[in-house]
Order: structure tokens, then sequence, then C-alpha cells
């Protein structure tokens, strides 16, 4: 695969494009991490070459920035893979959202650098929790997740955030054309 969130980019490198991965793998538990990890690149992606103020400013009546998406991805990671996958504890499970807890938010004086090196941390955290567990394996209890009968199997948590990523690719996409009429790939 072409550079990965984990291995340093911004959304200044134009010249960054995601590869999708390869037709020809067929075990599930590598195709739904390949596809994360994809995803992961494709949000990127979207920011890639979008001024400051373009990364901050809403062109849609529900109101979030790219900004704002990117920081709910990355808490969305972690509530589904180190709060319930590891059951490990988390600060701020819904700290990608504000008091009201009815839309996504970055704090003030918070740098687009400083929300793109959280996801990035968030994606590394987030495959170092799966990278041993098998796809039946189910997420611990005590976290996120207080009985056996609510844990999902680790297959289904991947599908359910890869179908995240997926949708609010689109999103972005979307987004990206209002802001400077860039289509997406």
């Amino acid at each position: 695969m072409a550079t990965s969130p984990s291995s340093g980019f911004s959304p200044s490198d134009e010249l960054y494009s995601p590869v999708e991965p390869a037709c020809s793998l067929a075990d599930p538990a590598e195709l739904l991490n390949a596809y994360l990890d994809y995803y992961r690149d494709v949000v990127l992606r979207k920011l890639a070459g979008m001024s400051e103020q373009a990364l901050r400013m809403s062109l849609l009546p529900s109101g979030w920035s790219p900004l704002e998406l990117v920081r709910h991805l990355t808490f969305m990671e972690g509530r589904w893979f180190e709060w319930g996958f590891l059951a490990r504890p988390v600060e701020q499970p819904w700290g990608d959202r504000n008091g009201s807890r009815t839309r996504w938010e970055v704090p003030a004086g918070m740098s687009s650098a400083d929300v793109i090196a959280e996801f990035t941390a968030q994606a590394a955290r987030s495959r170092a929790a799966v990278a041993d567990a098998a796809l039946h394996d189910r997420a611990a209890v005590g976290g996120r997740f207080a009985s056996e009968a609510e844990a999902p199997t680790l297959a289904w948590t991947l599908f359910h955030v890869l179908q995240e990523y997926a949708r609010h690719a689109g999103h972005l996409d979307v987004v990206r054309e209002l802001s400077d009429g860039t289509l997406g790939e």
C-alpha cells in the first residue's frame, strides 16, 4: 500500500493516493483490516490540499466541518476497539461531542495537525488492539459492554467500523466538492 496514516501523511501531501487492497485477498481478517486502513487513508486524502479555513468550515446544515468528522472517527475507533473490544478504561469515550452530545467538535486552539496526529495515533492503537485476535473473539466485558450477550465479535466490530468509514468518506467527498470542486477518487 502507499503511504498510510501511520507513516506521516499530512493534508498538504497532494501527491498521496490511497491504494485499494489487492483483489486477491481472501482471508477475511486480512481483508477487513486492509480495507479499514484503506478507508483511513481515503479520509486523510480527502483533506489533502484543503486550507485551514476549509478544514474548519461547515458547508452543511448539520454544521460539522471536515476536522470535526476526523475527530469523530478518532473517538469512534477508541469507543469500538479500546473501550469496546479490549474493555480498557477510556477517559472520554464521547469526547468528540460537545456538552449536548448532539454534534462533533474540535476544541478551541486544537490545530489541524493535532487532530490528524490524534487520528493516526488512534489508528495505530486500534491496529494493535486487534492484531492478535481472531474474528470470532468477542469483545471483553467491563468497558463498553456490560455482558457477554451484548459483546460483539471482532468480525462484527471490524465490519461496523469499516461501514462507518465508508459512509463518512462519502460525506467528505460531498463536502470537498462543495468546498473547492475537487471530485472524489
